[in-house]
């Protein structure tokens, strides 16, 4: 039997750091990237879904796109609700809901966030979970640092991550 068609909605909205690419499935943010999404959020998306993905190019702004506007301009809870549909396994999952808790414009360590997942050892996991989150932003990777401090392995670039760490700092100063 043939796979069924998946059929998610694609569109790209500006923002003051570039191009954001934002998938959903109409309820649920399913993937966001910056940039050149197809080399990394496409591969992510093809991988979880497989070959029956399709993306539906939309002009026309869902609910879901309106918390990501509210974001940049300055509104840095609009995010805080949004239903998210990330895929993952389990222990992905966990990574990503701690990511979650983590307070606007602070930040946490690799080890940190291992340790509140009751494994203080796995740090190396929780930096993996984080390279694969498809929904950066509103599931926020961007408040994870090394543990020296030093910001680290970001998919939308270092640049990227400090202004959105300013911006949050800034704005909810």
């Amino acid at each position: 039997m043939p796979a069924r068609e998946l059929l998610l909605e694609r569109i790209v909205l500006p923002a003051p750091i570039g191009q954001v690419l934002i998938v959903s499935d109409g309820c649920h943010l399913i993937g966001v990237e910056f940039d050149e999404p197809e080399k990394r959020l496409l591969r992510l998306l093809h991988g979880r879904f497989g070959a029956a993905l399709t993306l539906r190019e939309t002009e026309h702004p869902t609910p879901l796109n309106a918390p990501i506007r509210a974001y940049f301009a300055g509104e840095l809870h609009a995010l805080d609700e949004v239903p998210v549909d990330a895929g993952g396994t389990a222990f992905q999952q966990r990574v990503w809901a701690a990511l979650r808790q983590i307070p606007l414009g602070t930040t946490r360590t690799y080890g940190q966030i291992a340790a509140m997942l009751g494994n203080p050892n796995c740090a190396r996991a929780v930096g993996l979970a984080n390279a694969l989150n498809p929904v950066s932003l509103a599931i926020p990777c961007h408040r994870v640092i090394g543990s020296a401090g030093a910001l680290t392995g970001y998919g939308g670039g270092i640049e990227r991550k400090r202004w959105l760490l300013d911006h949050e700092r800034q704005v909810g100063a």
